[in-house]
C-alpha cells in the first residue's frame, strides 16, 4: 500500500515537472502556460512596456537617420564636390560615378561594420554595441556638420566621404544590426513576434520620415537654389545637425532596453519568474 502511494506521488511529481517544463519552455498553449496577462494589459505595460518603447523608438530613430543618409548619398556627394553635378554628366556617366561612390562607402563602412558586429556581439553584448553605434554616429555627424564649409572645399571632399563612410560603419556596428536582434530576445514567447513586429513597424515609419523629411529638409535655404518644385529647406549642414540630434535620442532610448547577452530567453523575458509563480506542490496537494 505504501509502495502504491509512493508511486502515485512520484507520478504526480513527474507530471507537474512536465507541466512546468512546458511553461518554462514557452509553449503556445495558453492553458498549459497559465497566462495571467495579455499584450494590452497593465501587467504587460508594467513588465515590458518600457522595453517595447525602447525597441520601437530606437528602431524608428535609427531608420530616420540611416535612410536619410543612404537614399540621398548622390545629393550629399554632389554638394561637397565629390561627384560632378548631374547636368554635367550623361546618364551612363552619372550611373557609373554614383555606383562607384556607393561601392566605396559599402566596402569601407557597411560591410566591415556588419562583420565586426558578428565577431563581437556575444562578447560585449547587444546593448553595448548599440550604444557605441549611436554615440559614434552622433560624433561623426557633428564632425561633418560643424566644419561643413571646410568639407565642401574641393580638396577636402575625400575627407568628407571618409567621415561619412564611418557613420555607416557605426550604423552597422551598432543599431542597424542590434535593433533587429534585441526585440526577438527580450519579450515572452507569446508576445515575441508581435513586439518584434511593432518595433519593425516603427522602424519602417522612421524610414518614411527619413526619406521624405530629408528630401525637403536638405533643400537649399535659398529657394532659387532648391530643386525645381521644392520649397526652401534648412540645407545639408543643418540637416546633419538634425540627424545628430536624432542619434542622441536613439542613444538615450537604448537605456530602456535590457541586455540579453549571456542569459536565456526565458530569463530575459521574465518567463522563469512567471513559471515559478504558477508551480504547485503536488506532495502538499496529496495530503490536503
Amino acid at each position: 500500500m505504501n509502495n502504491n502511494n509512493s508511486n502515485n506521488i512520484i507520478e504526480q511529481v513527474q507530471a507537474v515537472d512536465q507541466r512546468n517544463d512546458v511553461v518554462c519552455g514557452a509553449a503556445d498553449d495558453d492553458d498549459k502556460k497559465g497566462i495571467s496577462f495579455g499584450l494590452f494589459s497593465k501587467m504587460f505595460a508594467r513588465r515590458h512596456g518600457l522595453h517595447l518603447l525602447g525597441t520601437a523608438s530606437t528602431w524608428l530613430l535609427l531608420d530616420v537617420s540611416y535612410f536619410s543618409q543612404n537614399l540621398f548619398q548622390k545629393e550629399i556627394f554632389t554638394a561637397v564636390g565629390w561627384l560632378p553635378a548631374a547636368h554635367t554628366m550623361g546618364a551612363l556617366d552619372e550611373l557609373f560615378n554614383f555606383a562607384r561612390a556607393q561601392t566605396l562607402v559599402a566596402l569601407c563602412g557597411l560591410i566591415p561594420g556588419y562583420w565586426i558586429t558578428v565577431i563581437l556581439i556575444d562578447i560585449i553584448g547587444r546593448v553595448t554595441i548599440q550604444l557605441i553605434g549611436f554615440f559614434f554616429m552622433t560624433v561623426f555627424m557633428l564632425a561633418l556638420a560643424i566644419p561643413y564649409h571646410h568639407w565642401i572645399q574641393k580638396h577636402n571632399s575625400t575627407g568628407f566621404v571618409v567621415m561619412y563612410a564611418l557613420t555607416f560603419f557605426f550604423a552597422n556596428f551598432g543599431p542597424n544590426s542590434t535593433t533587429f536582434i534585441v526585440p526577438a530576445e527580450i519579450f515572452p514567447a507569446r508576445f515575441r513576434s508581435t513586439c518584434h513586429g511593432i518595433s519593425a513597424a516603427a522602424g519602417k515609419a522612421g524610414a518614411i520620415i527619413g526619406a521624405f523629411g530629408f528630401l525637403y529638409a536638405a533643400q537649399d535655404q535659398d529657394k532659387s537654389k532648391a530643386d525645381p518644385g521644392y520649397p526652401a529647406g534648412i540645407g545639408i549642414k543643418n540637416t546633419l545637425f538634425l540627424l545628430a540630434a536624432v542619434n542622441v535620442l536613439g542613444l538615450l532610448f537604448t537605456f530602456l532596453v535590457p541586455e540579453p547577452n549571456g542569459r536565456s530567453l526565458e530569463e530575459i523575458s521574465g518567463e522563469i519568474e512567471e513559471c515559478e509563480s504558477n508551480k504547485s506542490n503536488p506532495i502538499t496537494d496529496q495530503f490536503n
